[in-house]
């Protein structure tokens, strides 16, 4: 196992697995879904973007779950920590499948990823890479009791993107 499983009362957090793929190609395929990441993939993308999802596990030793509903056993997204090389701080994001906006999932997933992120990976702050016109992302960054920091630059393949950087202390 790459990492562990984390549990919210109406959600599983697992490290991907390639059982994950139709679920992930499905919501990264969205253009709704995908507005603020780029813009909608093809599958083969979507397996590029789990693979390295996957192997960041083992070069970070952590990296974002799958999002599982319990109550279906369906994969709905994905959230977690993420820091690749360059990255602006230690991330704790989410994108979740548009059939399931609005029920309070990506704060659910979210706030147990950064429980994990100080408790286990001894973090000491968690931010949130946001597009400024993501108001939704932006409102499950103030649930989570984030704070806008200020505007930040991304690295490549994201180079040139300027966007809002959102963030908390672990005191």
């Amino acid at each position: 196992m790459l990492g562990p499983t984390l549990e919210t009362p109406r959600l599983l957090l697992r490290p991907p697995s390639p059982d994950d793929l139709d679920a992930w190609a499905t919501m990264l395929s969205d253009p709704v879904t995908t507005r603020f990441l780029g813009g909608p993939k093809q599958r083969s993308e979507a397996w590029r973007i789990l693979t390295l999802m996957t192997g960041a596990w083992i070069t970070r030793g952590f990296s974002t779950f799958s999002v599982i509903e319990k109550a279906s056993g369906c994969c709905v997204g994905r959230a977690g920590p993420w820091q690749p090389e360059g990255w602006p701080g230690t991330e704790i994001g989410w994108v979740l499948d548009r059939s399931v906006w609005g029920q309070g999932y990506a704060t659910e997933a979210a706030t147990r990823c950064i429980e994990w992120a100080f408790g286990e990976l001894d973090w000491q702050e968690v931010v949130h890479v946001i597009d400024p016109a993501n108001t939704a992302s932006i409102a499950v960054a103030h649930k989570l009791g984030s704070e806008r920091w200020g505007k930040t630059r991304l690295p490549a393949p994201f180079a040139g993107a300027t966007v809002d950087l959102y963030g908390q202390k672990r005191a």
